[in-house]
């Protein structure tokens, strides 16, 4: 039988030994990371850096995949419940709507470095003069163009819009194939598609002042430029559209950076290439959208300087590179000092989209433009089916634009 002195020293050495365990683990720092890298492969390089940063700082990153179809919507009620992450990836026609209903966290200059990132990734951090987001990644869109199919409607490449309207009525008609797949009823990503015609043809949605302009000449030739390429093809969802242009199916679309791994995956033997979009002549160049993935930081969190170290670690050039390196799709660092990184455009297809960046834009950074969004959307499918004329809906549209401005 254990003595009584005995049996009190082994007591001792468990309670040393578990109690201080348990204290190790309630001090240990937790980070709630909410973030859109929800696929396996994506998740797995995200993780990789993680790890690296708990290991550094000591901490726990708990993580959190959103998906973009219902991310906002899961954010925004995070928010209005008091569950907020301490740290949030935004899309950057997101952030105004967060930054200005006051539950960002504000950051200091020198917490952003504004001289570190592309000028015009820089907008969308700020709000009312102050910083509300750091940049981290940015990407476009290209035309991605089915050179067997050009071949047999014996077209060349097209150098300007019309030329573009041209060849792919030429495809439909002398292939049977889709000219050009359209992109119609799909929340989120039809006005990235009618936006590059309207700003290369010289419209805008907002002025310098910020009012409506969306019932101008300008923009009311791009939607019916829009609508006639609908006619030559398709009109489907982008993740349909993608699928078919695989199949080789479709002549001309206009996708993201994700669809040359696919088309390595799924269909490698097809022919095909990228190319920029074409401008209003074949002296200017065409004008893309531009996107950016940025990092936010709640208002509420009570682990802020956790979550600064952990966006600085995150946006360090050697590790937003690799990020890049790994997930191609990613697009490119926002930093000026990797961005143009040789690695990045190894792939001849990803050139274009490092050339496409240079005539790229980003949406008008305002808190309301998920709505005026949706009312844009609404305008165009309504022309795609027949239901408006290009000049009505975009009145139609302005109008309702205007409304949601407070504007008269």
């Amino acid at each position: 039988m254990m003595s009584l002195q005995r049996l009190l020293y082994v007591l001792a050495v468990a309670v040393f030994f578990f109690g201080g365990c348990g204290r190790q683990q309630q001090t240990t720092s937790v980070l709630r990371v909410w973030h859109f890298w929800s696929a396996p492969q994506h998740q797995s390089v995200l993780d990789s850096l993680v790890h690296q940063f708990e290991r550094q700082y000591d901490c726990r990153v708990e993580r959190t995949p959103l998906s973009w179809s219902e991310g906002k919507t899961k954010l925004m009620a995070a928010f209005s419940s008091g569950t907020a992450p301490d740290v949030l990836e935004l899309g950057s026609d997101w952030i105004a709507q967060f930054s200005s209903s006051g539950v960002l966290a504000e950051l200091a200059p020198d917490q952003v470095e504004p001289s570190a990132w592309l000028p015009w990734a820089l907008p969308p951090c700020m709000w009312k003069g102050k910083y509300y987001a750091v940049p981290w990644l940015v990407d476009t869109r290209v035309l991605f163009v089915n050179t067997a199919l050009l071949e047999r409607a014996r077209v060349a490449l097209p150098s300007t819009l019309d030329e573009l309207v041209e060849v792919c009525q030429a495809v439909q008609d002398r292939t049977g194939a889709a000219g050009f797949g359209a992109t119609g009823a799909d929340e989120h990503r039809l006005y990235k598609k009618i936006l590059p015609l309207m700003w290369t043809l010289g419209g805008d949605v907002l002025d310098s002042n910020g009012r409506c302009v969306l019932a101008s000449e300008a923009n009311v030739r791009a939607l019916e430029l829009y609508a006639a390429l609908s006619r030559t093809g398709i009109i489907d969802t982008q993740k349909q559209l993608d699928a078919a242009f695989v199949r080789g199916e479709i002549a001309v679309w206009n996708s993201g950076s994700w669809l040359i791994d696919k088309i390595q995956q799924e269909q490698p033997s097809l022919p095909y290439r990228t190319v920029v979009m074409p401008g209003a002549t074949a002296q200017l160049p065409g004008i893309s959208f531009a996107g950016g993935e940025y990092w936010a930081i709640a208002r509420t969190s009570n682990t802020k300087d956790l979550a600064r170290a952990f966006i600085r670690f995150m946006t360090e050039a050697q590790h937003v590179l690799h990020f890049c390196q790994r997930i191609p799709e990613a697009g490119f660092p926002a930093r000026r000092d990797v961005y143009g990184d040789s690695s990045l455009v190894v792939h001849p297809a990803k050139r274009t989209f490092a050339e496409q960046l240079n005539a790229a834009r980003m949406t008008p950074v305002h808190p309301r433009w998920l709505d005026i969004e949706r009312i844009i959307e609404a305008a165009v499918v309504d022309v795609l089916y027949g239901r408006m004329d290009a000049r009505t809906a975009l009145r139609s549209a302005h109008t309702k634009v205007t409304e949601v401005l407070g504007q008269r």
